[in-house]
């Protein structure tokens, strides 16, 4: 069973020195690093070198769980595992310390509280790992699949400054009322489904898409990363998909060649490895739900102008720095950058994600809301109306 109490990490605010600190970190450790805002307060000890792989190149190769229970933007709503209630957070009899929004990380108090919080309920036992013992399997899916690593920051988004998400431009709001999915925007948003094409590619268990794939949800964030000479895979526990990185420099495919999960093509800079991944084809929403701190509705729009640029950085023998950017200027008004450690755990259980396209939730989606809407015409003595027909009506 995973620890409830990791090391501490923390967050830089925002890219300045970005430049500087990669080089720094690309470089071979000889020397000792201290712990710092600047390396989210990992240590890279004296004499450290970086792993390599029998051909010679930086190893990456492990089980990197997504830290979950850290929100996608900024804010101080009382969100599981940050700072609030649910794991990681305040006792609910106790009152939060004042939060500052505007603040990439935790205050020392509200610091204190998170880490205090955290070995009580390692003294009293993980709810997770009782409710497995009890055979409540349900109960148990959170804490056994998914650690929750005590870090320090906000939110995963860095970059801008406010850690927000940027502004839709008018395209990206106009392809964002076209969106559809069984997600709600809100409590008073009345949906009906009538055809597959009502739900989105999370729904139908297709893919997550890009950036959200590496992103923690709450459940399934586990990442393994294999390596062989000329490429990296990064495989992923949630939709059991796997991210082919060459790192050969052969060049991406055409425009043409669009796929949900893009193109990656990766180069090592120093001992951290770059991808760069185009090619995105439009369909899955760029945030989800499923992540913390997202907005509502999974109707953040990708166009095929999408591209990200990651970079995996090994501080130490368990831990990588990671980052990606997202650009995309058909749909945002300016780039992001997300940020966080990951930390490897070869003790991590992968369970099964057992979600296939052409499960039959969707067609019971389907069913029921046809059946709602025949009973309420009913009761008002109208017409039911004719159901929908086409690809998807009346085969899932």
């Amino acid at each position: 069973m995973h620890p409830m109490l990791h090391r501490a990490t923390c967050v830089l605010i925002g890219g300045i020195g970005a430049a500087v600190f990669a080089a720094t970190l690309s470089a071979q450790r000889s020397a000792a690093v201290p712990p710092s805002e600047a390396n989210h307060f990992i240590e890279t000890p004296a004499g450290w070198e970086h792993p390599k792989t029998p051909w010679g190149e930086p190893s990456l190769e492990g089980t990197w769980p997504i830290p979950a229970g850290i929100n996608l933007e900024r804010g101080c709503s009382p969100t599981f595992g940050r700072g609030g209630r649910g794991r990681g957070g305040a006792d609910p009899a106790t009152p939060p310390p004042p939060c500052d929004p505007t603040a990439p990380w935790l205050s020392d108090a509200e610091w204190a509280l998170r880490v205090e919080n955290a070995q009580r309920r390692a003294k009293e036992g993980d709810p997770a790992t009782l409710a497995l013992a009890k055979g409540d399997l349900a109960g148990a899916l959170r804490g056994v699949t998914d650690p929750t690593t005590l870090l320090r920051q906000r939110s995963i988004i860095m970059d801008p400054l406010n850690g927000r998400l940027p502004e839709l431009t008018a395209e990206g709001k106009r392809r964002s009322a076209l969106m559809k999915s069984s997600w709600a925007l809100s409590q008073a948003e009345v949906q009906t489904w009538d055809h597959w094409e009502d739900f989105d590619s999370w729904d139908r268990c297709i893919t997550r898409g890009m950036p959200t794939s590496m992103m923690a949800y709450r459940y399934n964030n586990g990442i393994k990363i294999f390596q062989s000479p000329g490429a990296v895979v990064l495989s992923l526990e949630m939709i059991h998909e796997d991210r082919i990185v060459y790192t050969d420099g052969r060049a991406p495919l055409k425009p043409v060649h669009a796929h949900y999960m893009g193109e990656p093509r990766g180069r090592w800079e120093g001992n951290t490895l770059v991808v760069v991944t185009t090619n995105y084809k439009e369909g899955p929403s760029g945030t989800n739900i499923g992540v913390y701190g997202s907005p509502q509705g999974n109707r953040w729009p990708v166009s095929d102008q999408m591209k990200t640029t990651e970079r995996f950085t090994r501080l130490n023998n368990d831990q990588i720095l990671y980052e990606m950017t997202v650009e995309d200027p058909v749909i945002m008004t300016r780039p992001y950058t997300v940020r966080f450690p990951l930390e490897l755990d070869p003790n991590y259980e992968w369970w099964e994600y057992a979600c296939h396209e052409g499960n039959r939730t969707i067609r019971d989606y389907i069913t029921s809301s046809r059946a709602e809407r025949a009973g309420r015409a009913a009761g008002a003595g109208e017409q039911p109306t004719a159901p929908a027909s086409g690809p998807g009506s009346g085969g899932r």
